[in-house]
């Protein structure tokens, strides 16, 4: 994301979830190097797979004038309109909101404050009109002034039911098929990949290796401050409405920097909020590079959304991308499928027992 407004709101959302165990359907079997199989299957023929796929092949033929030694091999992703939905808000918005609603009745006085007054009246524009300040007040609520595990476990309640407003589907369902195959890939070819997202590291790390195989010590994210306690003799981390450090923007490459310490070899992202990280991933001094953005162009299956969004804003990155040699994803164009249950719904069509498509919507 890379409006300030929602920036802020990831930023200081840090930590906000912990998705319960749910079994991707679709995801892709581990295929064997040279097998001959199509590691892609999700991907229509084109520029932006083939692109993808010569790539690794180049840096992991031996032989090759581009090969690169596989201890050598990171790839980065950012997460939020990369590996799974963005829109119509961030999951640990929604999440933050939800809590709102449900603590409400505990507290007749917010019918008066904003921006809880407005939260509850589902004005968000108005909600957050001042930034910060508001933003402060919904984390303080949310989640501050609680130990890690106390908010894990509201995280986890609320995700066994909590539901995508336009999908119905669980949030934790709406991951990309496509980007799956791409992790699955790259593990293959002995990549060691890494999230680096401006979402909270917490709540990324809780998931990332039931959703992504990805695992917690391989997430780089934004990170709120806590504190370290004894209660009752046992200790515990206790959540803090301070915000440490925000993964957005320029901030993605420091953090690789400072988390990872090697320039990778491919980054994936979205928005303009993965910008510098593409540019600074790609200006290795030898050697290959490789970026990507994901343009969010289908309305029908996902959400068509670039340069007019507040959230997912891709508008810099889509005018440079050419002259820089970056790879643009026309979802649309380039996936046969979105989400993995994308290819249930199709044979229930054929069966006769028809769902209904999601609605298309031509913005957020």
């Amino acid at each position: 994301m890379s409006d300030p407004l929602f920036n802020l709101l990831t930023g200081l959302t840090v930590g906000l979830m912990s998705l319960p165990l749910v079994p991707l359907q679709g995801q892709p079997q581990k295929k064997e190097p040279g097998s001959g199989a199509d590691p892609l299957p999700s991907w229509n023929a084109g520029p932006a797979k083939n692109s993808v796929v010569s790539f690794v092949d180049r840096i992991c033929k031996k032989g090759s004038q581009d090969f690169v030694p596989a201890s050598e091999r990171i790839a980065v992703f950012d997460n939020d309109g990369t590996l799974w939905s963005e829109q119509p808000v961030p999951t640990q918005l929604a999440f933050a909101i939800d809590r709102i609603k449900s603590l409400a009745p505990q507290h007749p006085e917010w019918r008066e404050q904003e921006p809880f007054q407005s939260i509850l009246k589902g004005d968000l524009k108005s909600a957050f009109s001042d930034g910060e300040k508001s933003a402060a007040a919904l984390l303080a609520t949310t989640h501050a002034g609680m130990s890690t595990d106390e908010f894990e476990r509201n995280v986890r309640e609320w995700l066994k039911t909590a539901r995508h407003p336009r999908s119905k589907r669980l949030y934790s369902e709406l991951v990309y098929q496509p980007m799956l195959e791409v992790l699955e890939y790259l593990r293959e070819n002995e990549f060691k990949i890494y999230i680096v997202s401006g979402g909270g590291v917490d709540f990324i790390r809780a998931v990332s290796q039931d959703i992504y195989a990805i695992p917690p010590e391989q997430v780089v994210g934004s990170t709120g401050k806590t504190s370290y306690e004894v209660k009752n003799g046992k200790p515990v981390l206790m959540k803090l409405p301070q915000v440490e450090f925000v993964d957005d923007g320029p901030g993605k490459p420091v953090a690789i920097h400072h988390f990872i310490g090697r320039k990778p070899l491919m980054v994936f992202g979205n928005s303009d909020g993965d910008f510098e990280m593409l540019q600074w991933g790609t200006s290795r001094e030898e050697g290959p590079s490789f970026g990507l953005f994901v343009q969010h162009t289908d309305a029908l299956r996902e959400w068509k959304y670039d340069q007019n969004t507040v959230v997912g804003k891709l508008d810099r990155g889509l005018k440079e991308a050419s002259q820089k040699g970056w790879t643009i994803v026309d979802m649309k164009k380039d996936w046969k499928i979105v989400y993995p249950f994308e290819k249930q719904n199709e044979e229930l069509r054929r069966s006769g027992s028809s769902t209904e498509p999601i609605p298309p919507v031509e913005g957020p």
